[in-house]
C-alpha cells in the first residue's frame, strides 16, 4: 500500500510594491488642476469680439443723404434794371424738384376754347396751368418762371392792369421770372393767349 508522498512547502514570494504596500493615500499629481467648488461661478471663455474695448466705429464709407428739406427760392431784381411790374427779373432756387409746365390756352374741359376777349381767356389759361402745377403737387408760389404767348401784344399791353390784377387773384404776389412773346397764331385758331411755365417744388 502506498503512502501518500509529502506535500512540499511553497517557497516565499518576493515582496511587491503594488501587491504589499500599505493603503497610505498617493499624492495629487504636480500638475493637476484643482477642481472649482461647488458653489463657484464659471467664466466664458475670452471672446475678442465681447471683451474688446468701447471704441467707436468708422464712418460709412458710402455719404448719406441728407433729409429733404424745403426749396429756397430768391427773387432777385438788380437796382441796375428797370423796376419790375408784374414779375421778377430773375429766380435762384436751390434744394427742390423740377416740374415742367405744358403751354395752356383757355380751353374748356371738353378741350374747346371758351367765348371772351383777352382777359376772359387770359384767366382760363392762367386757372389751366394752376391746376396743373398743383396736379404735381405745387402752388403759385412755386413758379419760378412763365412765358406768355400772345397773338396781340398790344392788346395786351392795353388789359395790362386787368391782367395784373387777375393775376394776383389766382397766383398772388409772388411773380415768377417772366416773358411775353407776340406770335402770330396758336395752336387753336379762337385761341388768344398761351401760358407755360417751370416750377421749383419741395
Amino acid at each position: 500500500m502506498n503512502s501518500p508522498s509529502p506535500q512540499r512547502p511553497t517557497p516565499p514570494q518576493p515582496p511587491s510594491p503594488g501587491r504589499d504596500a500599505p493603503n497610505v493615500p498617493l499624492p495629487p499629481p504636480t500638475d493637476a488642476v484643482p477642481a472649482p467648488p461647488t458653489d463657484a461661478v464659471l467664466s466664458p471663455p475670452p471672446s475678442p469680439e465681447r471683451d474688446a474695448p468701447n471704441v467707436p466705429l468708422p464712418p460709412p464709407t458710402h455719404p448719406v443723404s441728407p433729409p429733404p428739406t424745403a426749396p429756397v427760392i430768391r427773387r432777385i431784381n438788380p437796382p441796375e434794371l428797370s423796376p419790375p411790374t408784374g414779375f421778377t427779373h430773375a429766380v435762384a432756387v436751390t434744394g427742390s424738384r423740377l416740374v415742367l409746365l405744358a403751354g395752356q390756352t383757355a380751353l374748356d374741359g371738353v378741350g374747346r376754347v371758351i367765348d371772351g376777349a383777352l382777359p376772359a381767356q387770359f384767366e382760363r389759361a392762367l386757372s389751366n396751368l394752376l391746376t396743373a402745377l398743383r396736379a404735381a403737387g405745387g402752388e403759385p408760389e412755386h413758379l419760378a418762371r412763365v412765358t406768355v404767348y400772345a397773338t396781340d401784344v398790344a392788346d395786351y399791353r392795353a388789359h395790362a392792369a386787368q391782367l395784373g390784377s387777375i393775376w394776383r387773384r389766382l397766383a398772388g404776389r409772388d411773380y415768377p421770372a417772366m416773358a411775353v412773346v407776340g406770335v402770330v397764331r396758336l395752336w387753336d385758331e379762337q385761341a388768344l393767349v398761351e401760358l407755360d411755365g417751370i416750377a421749383l417744388l419741395p
